[in-house]
């Protein structure tokens, strides 16, 4: 999710004016909201790159077919079958 920070100070932010209004005083609440929002936007962006390099390293084939390596990191099977990529 690209949106993670706006979405997680928005989120932050309605859950620090509904503490500060519970506590009246709204002023740490709208503090204690940014704070909050701030680590819950950082965390949402985090873990959305995470998830996205994992899922462009399972669609670029994983290992080479005959169990050599390559410097390319590309699918390497339509070379023949033999040694590996050149």
């Amino acid at each position: 999710m690209k949106a993670g920070l706006p979405l997680g100070m928005g989120a932050g932010i309605a859950i620090g004016v509904a503490l500060g209004l519970a506590l009246d005083n709204l002023a740490l609440g709208i503090g204690l909201g940014v704070a909050i929002g701030g680590g819950l936007g950082v965390t949402a962006h985090a873990a959305s790159v995470a998830s996205e390099k994992k899922s462009k390293r399972d669609s670029d084939g994983g290992a080479v077919a005959d169990g050599g390596s390559s410097d390319s990191g590309g699918d390497c099977s339509a070379d023949g079958g033999g040694g590996g990529c050149d």
